[in-house]
């Protein structure tokens, strides 16, 4: 016994079909060319979208100027591509990108400029020579 459920079998025999697989399996076909055959989605190519997108990295900057809200960057960018994605969906692709920016602060520390000591509560920073 596999611990398989009848209907997982019956929908992976009935996908083989579909894709024209038979067995045994040709020994050159990888795990992801056939689960590409087996799992396919008639209509949509994988790594394509249907609309143009924006550079997100720029819109990321710009945002952070003041006054400037996704409303007023979505209504540029639809005013370039009158069939782009609407606001929701600009907005929810727009989220996607900042998570995967990295949450770094880069920062340069000249040696004997500043001291800091960090206490749980708050960080104290004292520093040594004429302020910036």
């Amino acid at each position: 016994m596999l611990g398989i459920a009848r209907s997982t079998v019956q929908d992976n025999l009935k996908r083989a079909a579909m894709a024209g697989l038979s067995w045994p399996l040709a020994s050159d076909l990888t795990d992801d060319v056939l689960e590409a055959k087996l799992f396919v989605h008639p209509g949509v190519k994988q790594g394509q979208r249907l609309r143009q997108e924006p550079e997100w990295g720029p819109l990321s900057i710009e945002l952070k100027k003041p006054g400037v809200t996704l409303l007023i960057l979505w209504e540029e960018y639809r005013s370039a591509y009158p069939d782009g994605y609407g606001y929701s969906r600009f907005c929810e692709l727009f989220r996607g990108f900042e998570k995967r920016l990295s949450p770094t602060m880069r920062q340069e520390h000249v040696a004997g400029e500043a001291f800091k000591f960090q206490r749980i509560e708050n960080t104290l920073c004292l520093h040594i020579g004429p302020r910036p």
